[in-house]
């Protein structure tokens, strides 16, 4: 090897950076919104990675934001805990590691349950922490990764507007996308400048099955981790046994590599086109197998009924979906002169079975069926939410497809450099 390129390998690797990987030129500032402690432990995976790595960042904001399931900001405490006993073996390899005192004092509650029809309902710790955040003075803006639903997001936007000119979203979308129709809507339609990338499937590589067997999801604990330290040991402590899924960790990913700022580059975090409108069909009929509507798009039905004083935040009529996991529900609301609406959005290709419940008789009883197609964002609609120009979402090129997750292979790409980077950060509790 000649000199000069021996000299540049050995400062990369010191550096921590591998071969592929450019580093971000600005350590960028970031605040998180997460779902941790809810239906799906994958971000526990995700938030040990985010410790580990802290050093890449400068953390504003760890924020529970739960807008299904049981999460809560004690869980973000419990992982906090567990990190600050493996801090001292971690430190000595990493001094710019975040302090678990500094993750204790940005840590915040943030809505518990879903929001109203309108988007937004009530503001909370969380939804004031971002506010905070964003107003504060800085040549750089604050990068929100959310990892669940958009309801703390949306309700800091409705509460103070004029922080869409500081912030930039990076969404993990996808099935958190179903839990969080409403704030979605709600943003999509008030905030078309909003700088926003929405993540429904690239970050699928992620967890794909087309990796090398050593760094698979199933081999890649026992092979690298390997119980290390508190942490590791909590990463096998789940559902997963251990097995690799961390879904939202591409946003990390995203921020590590080179210019956040250009999307459309590659990075670890995947590789994104821009799109001008968001998906939305307004149907006031029942749906049959007949009709067919793009996966990750807006479904919104609408039906007539009494005209009533009831509480339009308050939800009086469930829409249940039934799937081969089981039936979920999801709220509808009145919206004034005899109206009722529900919005869904569905998270893969399938054939939907629904049944509208209620106690009001007009309502009751109504049901349906439609088909999901595998491409987003899918056909124009006259009732699709019209989009500025700093819009992103997963690239829809048939040969970056993993499998049927579009845009996956975007991340996958990078799947294995990112892996065997962070198989040497396991070394250093082992």
């Amino acid at each position: 090897m000649k000199p000069h390129i021996f000299l540049i390998v050995m400062l990369l690797t010191l550096s921590g950076i591998t071969l592929g990987q450019k580093p971000t030129p600005i350590k960028p500032r970031v605040l998180i919104s997460t779902d941790i402690g809810g239906t799906d432990p994958d971000d526990n995976q995700s938030i040990i990675h985010l410790f580990m790595y802290s050093d890449r960042f400068n953390l504003e904001g760890l924020v529970s934001s739960p807008s299904y399931g049981e999460g809560s900001k004690e869980e973000i405490l419990r992982m906090i805990n567990l990190y600050e006993k493996d801090f001292p073996k971690l430190i000595k390899h990493q001094k710019n590691l975040a302090t678990p005192q500094l993750l204790r004092s940005i840590t915040k509650q943030g809505a518990k349950g879903a929001t109203a029809f309108k988007g937004y309902l009530s503001s909370t710790e969380g939804s004031n922490w971002i506010i905070k955040r964003a107003k504060k003075k800085s040549k750089d803006p604050l990068w929100v990764l959310v990892w669940g639903g958009l309801d703390d997001l949306a309700q800091a936007l409705h509460d103070a507007p004029e922080i869409q000119k500081n912030i930039k979203v990076f969404w993990i979308g996808g099935p958190n996308k179903k839990w969080s129709a409403n704030s979605y809507a709600y943003i999509v339609a008030n905030f078309p400048d909003l700088w926003f990338i929405e993540s429904n499937s690239s970050y699928y590589g992620f967890f794909s099955k087309n990796t090398e067997n050593d760094i698979s999801n199933k081999n890649y604990y026992n092979n690298f981790i390997k119980e290390a330290g508190f942490l590791g040991k909590d990463f096998r402590a789940n559902r997963y046994n251990g097995n690799v899924k961390m879904g939202d960790t591409p946003s990390l990913l995203y921020m590590m590599d080179g210019d956040p700022n250009n999307p459309q580059k590659e990075s670890w975090g995947g590789s994104y086109e821009k799109f001008t409108r968001s998906p939305r069909e307004v149907f006031e009929r029942n749906l049959t197998i007949n009709d067919t509507v793009a996966v990750f798009s807006i479904v919104e039905l609408r039906f007539k009924g009494p005209k009533t004083d009831i509480n339009k935040d308050k939800p009086c009529f469930k829409m249940v979906v039934k799937a081969k996991i089981g039936e979920q529900s999801w709220d509808g609301f009145y919206i004034g002169d005899g109206n009722y609406a529900v919005r869904y959005i569905p998270k893969q290709t399938e054939t939907i079975n629904y049944e509208i419940r209620s106690d009001i008789q007009d309502l009751k009883g109504r049901s349906g069926q439609f088909f999901v197609s595998n491409v987003w964002p899918g056909k124009k609609n006259d009732t699709d939410y019209l989009l500025g120009s700093n819009y992103y979402t997963d690239k829809q090129a048939p040969d970056l497809y993993d499998e049927k997750w579009q845009g996956g292979k975007t991340v996958l790409k990078w799947r294995s450099d990112v892996l065997r980077d962070w198989a040497e950060r396991w070394k250093w509790l082992q």
